[in-house]
């Protein structure tokens, strides 16, 4: 029998085939169904409740990484699925290696990557057991959606079900598979399921398109700016803008997707530099394409003029006006909408040039970047200055590389100051707000993307709380190039609290020297205090990269990162 499926960058039907597979349990038979449906890698931490169903899913041809930690696992996939346009699987015990999984799985759900945490769970008889927690309730609180398989009958269908809510509905998905239910011996029967139809795109109501084109006629300094609903957007975004003569921006989910377009603005919100962010201040225009418009991508609404025209384009109704007022709600697919308004836009004759002068593409080139932007310089000699530093790295690094971002008072430096070639450069992980993610993000990216070098920022709070993952970016011989930004502090707290006159000795650490402890992962490793000391850098580049690089640079305090102040007005 056969099942008909895509995956969640394609409109395009697969096969699944189930004939003569000989799956012998319930646990093979769910391992066997998603790797026919197609998902591309599995992260996990064997355990025996889950020590089947994962060989089940290697015997067919899915790949699998040993993670050190189940939140690295989560987390990993995560990041695997955001840059490699495939599901990725976590997998894990139950019970205690669930819970251990929950914050990556809490940041997967609040991005909406579509991704199966698939993990057993106790018996239903089994309500003694050290492992028994309520699973589903533990999904849904962080936002997951909570799934189980049910029976040797039903186990197809409860896994394609699972598969089918996170790649339509671009959900996280808790995929439980109980030890009791897993033992069941299958035959070709309870194999049968119904064919899974692909994904289709929501087109806009006709009067949404007229609305949106007069809109953008009676305009004349419109910016768009995209989010991570409009990553698979950008062409039909950018010929919209181009004919309509609107600036591009992006959310930081989505950065690097308008490359080369002489009228990116780049990242708008926190990271914006001071040109981008006045200029987007100064649109009378704006409309996000699968962007949230949320406190970090508007300044909490500072990037939006007082009479500026707000619209909103996204697939999911309850996104529409969630977190700031606006002038138009448009339910419908980013591409299919820009698509439309385009015709509509051109059927006409309207032609207009907005923001796109010669003069604006010349003030984007000189000061879009905060490479661009002149700094005193912090460095002490114990200490280089943050930025310094980033900026140097950015011209020694290989220009095909994925950008991977820990959570922190540095952030803003390996995001604004590495630039990425595009939207599948640059992995932010930060809806949970989560430090020490960053490790396993950039392992999940680099796995997804392995033509290109893997750059990780993170700092030392972050690194240090995540470093057993630092073993498995070895153990793979991933050339991982680690960027610590190391301050011997929770820099954000520090910086925070510190004009209020607190005892700050909770958020700060004897000086710990990174490097040696890399060392001993097997990593190679350099301690940088000034430019000086980045010539191993590039000696580490010209060489095999057999073995990640940990670059220890003890930073220069910045008095708090510029986006700082912004971040701490919701604490």
């Amino acid at each position: 029998m056969t099942v008909t499926t895509s995956n969640h960058t394609t409109a395009e039907a697969h096969t699944l085939d189930f004939t003569g597979q000989g799956a012998a349990t319930v646990a093979e038979l769910v391992g066997l169904t998603l790797a026919r449906l197609g998902v591309g890698h599995v992260f996990g931490v064997v355990g025996s409740g889950n020590f089947v169903v994962t060989n089940a899913l290697r015997k067919a041809g899915v790949p699998y990484t040993a993670a050190r930690h189940e939140g690295g696992a989560a987390t990993m996939a995560d990041a695997y699925g955001r840059m490699s346009g495939k599901m990725g699987i976590a997998t894990t015990h139950q019970g205690c290696g669930l819970t251990n999984a929950i914050t990556g799985i809490g940041e997967a759900a609040k991005s909406r990557t579509p991704m199966i945490l698939l993990t057993a769970d106790t018996a239903a008889s089994a309500t003694r057991s050290n492992f028994n927690i309520d699973q589903d309730a533990l999904a849904v609180s962080v936002g997951a959606v909570a799934e189980r398989v049910h029976s040797a009958e039903t186990a197809v269908a409860d896994t394609v079900r699972a598969y089918r809510t996170a790649i339509n509905q671009r959900r996280t998905v808790v995929l439980s598979l109980p030890t009791d239910i897993q033992d069941t011996r299958v035959t070709e029967d309870t194999q049968q399921t119904a064919p899974l139809a692909p994904p289709q795109r929501i087109r806009p109501t006709q009067a949404a398109i007229s609305q949106l084109t007069g809109l953008i006629q009676r305009a004349n300094r419109p910016v768009f700016v995209a989010g991570r609903g409009g990553r698979e957007a950008g062409p039909e975004i950018a010929a919209l803008a181009d004919e309509v003569g609107a600036l591009v921006a992006t959310s930081a989910v989505a950065h690097g997707l308008f490359n080369g377009d002489p009228y990116n603005l780049g990242i708008s919100g926190g990271f914006s530099s001071p040109f981008t962010a006045e200029t987007i201040s100064e649109a009378d225009l704006i409309v996000g394409w699968g962007c949230a418009l949320n406190m970090w991508t508007m300044r909490h609404g500072t990037l939006i003029g007082e009479s500026a025209t707000v619209v909103q384009v996204d697939l999911s109704d309850s996104a529409l006006g969630a977190n700031r007022p606006i002038d138009l709600g448009i339910l419908g697919d980013c591409a299919e909408t820009a698509a439309a308004v385009l015709n509509e836009v051109r059927s006409t004759g309207y032609k207009a040039s907005g923001f796109r002068t010669r003069e604006m593409a010349q003030r984007i080139a000189e000061h879009g970047r905060w490479n661009s932007v002149e700094t005193e310089d912090l460095s002490s000699g114990e200490t280089i200055d943050p930025r310094v530093l980033s900026r140097e790295l950015d011209m020694i690094l290989p220009e095909n590389r994925i950008v991977a971002v820990d959570s922190g008072n540095f952030m803003g430096y390996p995001s604004t100051y590495l630039a990425v070639p595009d939207e599948f450069g640059f992995c932010f992980t930060q809806a949970f707000q989560s430090i020490g993610l960053g490790l396993s993000t950039a392992i999940g990216a680099a796995i997804a993307r392995p033509d290109r070098l893997p750059v990780l920022g993170t700092g030392d709070g972050g690194f240090l709380m995540a470093i057993s993952e630092l073993e498995t970016a070895v153990r793979e011989c991933i050339p991982l190039a680690v960027i610590v930004y190391n301050d011997s502090a929770y820099g954000a707290e520090v910086h925070h609290f510190e004009a209020d006159d607190e005892d700050l000795e909770v958020v700060r650490f004897p000086t710990t020297d990174i490097a040696a402890i890399a060392a001993g992962y097997g990593a190679a490793t350099v301690t940088v205090r000034g430019l000086e000391d980045l010539t191993p850098v590039g000696e580490w580049l010209s060489g095999p990269r057999q073995a990640p690089l940990v670059i220890d640079a003890r930073i220069a305090s910045d008095g708090g990162a510029w986006w700082l102040a912004e971040a701490f007005k919701v604490h």
